[in-house]
C-alpha cells in the first residue's frame, strides 16, 4: 500500500510517499516559502540525489502540483503514473467541536472543514486546498484528514476553559483546544523511550517554526498547551501576534476603524516577526538582518526567546517538575543559537547545555550535558508517519 502525506504549513508544505507494507519512505521534500519571495522545493526520491528547484510558488494548489509532476517525472519520479497511489492523508489544523480522530474525507467532513476555517485562518484554507487538489488530480483515492487537535483532548478543564461567561462555551464551544498535536504526539513518545522511562514522565515539547506551540505532557499525555481557541494564541510567530492584552483589539479598532475581519487579519497575518521586523515572516531573514545591526530583528528574536522560556517555566509548575525539553519542527531542529539561548534562561533548573551537541541535527540527540538536571533532546518530528499511520489503518 502506497500512501502519500500531505502537511500544509501557512508558508510550507512538506511531503512523504511512503510504501507502508515497511514504512520505507519513497519519495520526501520541503516546498519552502510559499507566497513568498524565494519560494523553492526541495525533493528527495529514494536513491538519488536531492533535487532543489528554484520558481515562483504563490500559493499552496501550485507547489502541490509541483510535487504531483516530479512524483511520476520520467527522469526522478519514483511511481509510474498517480494511480498507484492507495491514499493520501492530510493534516488538518483545526477539528473544532466535530472531530476528535482521524476520518476519511466525505461530502459531510469538507462541509464541516469549512465550518472551521474562520478559527484558523492560516491552515485550514490551505489544508481544504490540499485536499481538493488531491481528489482533482487523483480522482476516486481516498482522502484522510488527521487533526492537530486531537492529541490535546486530555487536557483538563481547568487548563481548557477560559473565563468568560459559562454560555459561551455552551453555545459557541470556545474553550482551548491545541495544535501541533501530532508532531507533539511523535517527539513526546520519542523523549519517553529516550528517557527509559515510559510510566512516569514529564516532558515539555516544543515545536518551534513559522508556526509554534509547546506542550506539557505528563505520562503521554498533555495537560497544557500554549496555543489556544486558534493558533493565534502563545508566543511570538512568523505572522501571528501571540498573546496579547485583549483590550488592544477594540482600541486598535476604534483607533485605526477597522472591521472585525481587519482585525483578526492583522493579529494572523501581518503580526509576529513580520510585524516586529517590518521587514520578513521567516526567522532566518531576521537572524541575518540582526547580524547586520538591525535593531528590531534583534527586538523581534529577543522577544521570541524571552517568550518560549517562559511559557517552559509555567509548564514547569504544571507538570510539578520536568525530565526533559524537547525541541522540535524547522527553528526547534534546526537552529542552535535560538536553543542555547532559550535554555540560557532555564539555567535555574539546573540545566546544562552542551555547546558541541548542540551544533548537530539530523537525528535524536541529547544536547544537554551529563551533570544537567533537566535532559535537553533535539528530536525531528515525524508528522507525516503518524499520517501515514492513521491513514492506513482507516483505508484498511
Amino acid at each position: 500500500m502506497k500512501i502519500l502525506v500531505i502537511n500544509c504549513g501557512s508558508s510550507s508544505l512538506k511531503f512523504q510517499l511512503y510504501n507502508m507494507d515497511n514504512n520505507e519512505v519513497l519519495a520526501k521534500g520541503l516546498v519552502e516559502r510559499i507566497g513568498i519571495e524565494g519560494s523553492n522545493l526541495q525533493y528527495s526520491p529514494k536513491g538519488m540525489d536531492k533535487i532543489v528547484i528554484e520558481t515562483p510558488l504563490p500559493n499552496h494548489d501550485e507547489a502541490i502540483k509541483l510535487v504531483m509532476d516530479k512524483l511520476v517525472d520520467p527522469e526522478c519520479g519514483v511511481i509510474s503514473d498517480l494511480s498507484e497511489i492507495n491514499g493520501v492523508g492530510h493534516r488538518v489544523v483545526h477539528g473544532s467541536k466535530y472531530f476528535t480522530e482521524s476520518c476519511v474525507v466525505t461530502e459531510d467532513v469538507m462541509e464541516k472543514l469549512n465550518k472551521c476555517v474562520d478559527l484558523a485562518p492560516l491552515h485550514n484554507p490551505a489544508n481544504i486546498m490540499g485536499i481538493k487538489a488531491c481528489e482533482k488530480l487523483m480522482p476516486g483515492v481516498k482522502n484522510v484528514v488527521v487533526f492537530d487537535t486531537a492529541f490535546h483532548q486530555t487536557m483538563p478543564a481547568k487548563a481548557y476553559m477560559y473565563a468568560l461567561p459559562y454560555e459561551y462555551y455552551e453555545k459557541y464551544d470556545i474553550r482551548k483546544y491545541g495544535f501541533h498535536g501530532t508532531s507533539h504526539r511523535y517527539v513526546s513518545k520519542q523523549a519517553i523511550e529516550m528517557l527509559g522511562n515510559p510510566e512516569h514522565s514529564k516532558i515539555i515539547t516544543c515545536h518551534l517554526g513559522n508556526g509554534s506551540s509547546i506542550a506539557a505532557v505528563k505520562d503521554g499525555k498533555v495537560i497544557d498547551t500554549t496555543m489556544g481557541f486558534t493558533p493565534l494564541a502563545g508566543f511570538e510567530m512568523g505572522t501571528r501576534c501571540g498573546d496579547i492584552d485583549p483590550a488592544i483589539v477594540p482600541y486598535i479598532m476604534k483607533k485605526e476603524n477597522l472591521t472585525p475581519d481587519e482585525v483578526d487579519n492583522i493579529m494572523n497575518k501581518k503580526s509576529g516577526l513580520l510585524g516586529v521586523t517590518g521587514k520578513s515572516s521567516d526567522f532566518r531573514d531576521a537572524e541575518a538582518a540582526m547580524n547586520e545591526g538591525d535593531e528590531r530583528a534583534k527586538l523581534a528574536l529577543d522577544m521570541f526567546r524571552y517568550q518560549i522560556a517562559k511559557f517552559i517555566g509555567s509548564y514547569v509548575v504544571a507538570l510539578g517538575g520536568c525530565d526533559a525539553i524537547v525541541f522540535t519542527a524547522g527553528i526547534g531542529e534546526n537552529n542552535g543559537g535560538h536553543r542555547a539561548a532559550i535554555c540560557e534562561y532555564l539555567s535555574f533548573l539546573g540545566l546544562e547545555v552542551d555547546a558541541e551537541k548542540n551544533k548537530l541535527r539530523g537525528s535524536n540527540i541529547e544536547f544537554s550535558t551529563a551533570n544537567s538536571k533537566v535532559k535537553a533532546f533535539i528530536i525531528p518530528t515525524d508528522e507525516e508517519l503518524m499520517i501515514a499511520q492513521d491513514t492506513m489503518e482507516l483505508l484498511k
